[in-house]
């Protein structure tokens, strides 16, 4: 019998993160017995907060089988550039195992689905935070290639026991429409962060702030509007107040068609992410149906009549 049977998983996910603590120059000086560690969630990996005294951290330790697909040198110079252009928490230690610490940001509540709608002005903020982000300096050392991780993630399913939903290389064919409408006219790539789940924001109420930088790189910003909206399950009238909140208006017929392509290009690339998290055997939650789902949510996208109107604007530029 190995020595933690019996003990729950939050039970060893709490013991590895003090094992973790125990290593590290940062706490050091820390009364063991004082340190509060709280589960913060997290759906790969290990979120903790770390109250000692009156200093308060975050503590991410990586979930298993994530250093396949995560470039950590990536999302530590992503989260410190983050942080400069003061839309991340400041950065306090970050290996390249892919623990990370952070400082906690006051009075934050971490966002999800049903709070951006119901809590007035949420979407707004996302946009304005967005906006920040993306019209600022900031310079990340991964570019962020739809099509191309497409195919990474592919070659690391193909070493797995994993099926691919029936159709997906049909889907993945008839996006080269979507690809050539895209290449039409490119827009300059920025600093995006790439997987804008509603839980890696986190708003005070006045302002929002970015964290998981695992995914960023540089990209066509519609990107992170497109993703934003799904994740959300933004209606049409929460996802005009994250538009107009971001472009400070009305967006262009070609704004608003990439943003709508990149709804279904999203929903198909993490059709991808879900199948190696099922291959991973990741218990956060049922990866099998969260990838079929998305899988179903961007094929009946594609094949309504207004996603070819949007291709056709983008185009058309």
């Amino acid at each position: 019998m190995s020595a933690d049977a019996g003990t729950t998983g939050d039970e060893r996910g709490l013991a590895r993160a003090r094992r973790v603590i125990d290593g590290l120059e940062l706490f050091a000086h820390a009364d063991r017995d004082a340190l509060v560690l709280t589960r913060l969630g997290g759906t790969t990996n290990l979120v903790f907060r770390v109250d000692d005294g009156t200093r308060h951290y975050v503590l991410r330790v990586p979930g298993k089988g994530t250093e396949e697909y995560i470039n950590r040198a990536h999302e530590v110079h992503a989260a410190r550039e983050g942080a400069r252009v003061q839309v991340s928490p400041e950065v306090l230690y970050a290996d390249s195992a892919g623990v990370m610490v952070t400082r906690l940001v006051d009075a934050a509540a971490t966002m999800t689905p049903e709070k951006f709608r119901t809590l007035a002005g949420a979407p707004a903020r996302a946009g304005e935070l967005l906006r920040r982000l993306h019209r600022s300096d900031a310079a990340f050392a991964f570019r962020f290639e739809l099509f191309a991780m497409i195919d990474d993630y592919l070659k690391v399913l193909a070493g797995k026991d994993t099926a691919l939903p029936p159709g997906y290389h049909d889907v993945v064919a008839e996006a080269s429409i979507v690809r050539g409408a895209l290449a039409a006219h490119p827009l300059p790539n920025v600093a995006c962060h790439c997987d804008p789940l509603c839980e890696n924001f986190l708003d005070t109420g006045e302002r929002m702030w970015l964290v998981d930088w695992e995914y960023s790189g540089m990209n066509d910003p519609m990107w992170d509007l497109g993703d934003v909206s799904v994740e959300a399950g933004l209606d049409a009238a929460r996802e005009e107040q994250l538009i107009r909140a971001y472009f400070g208006g009305e967006a262009r017929p070609a704004e608003r068609g990439r943003i709508v392509i990149y709804k279904a290009m999203c929903d198909l690339l993490w059709t991808l992410w879900g199948l190696i998290q099922h291959a991973n055997q990741n218990p956060a939650e049922d990866f099998w149906a969260y990838a079929l789902t998305r899988f179903g949510r961007c094929k009946a996208l594609m094949a309504t009549a207004d996603f070819q109107r949007h291709i056709a604007a983008v185009h058309a530029g």
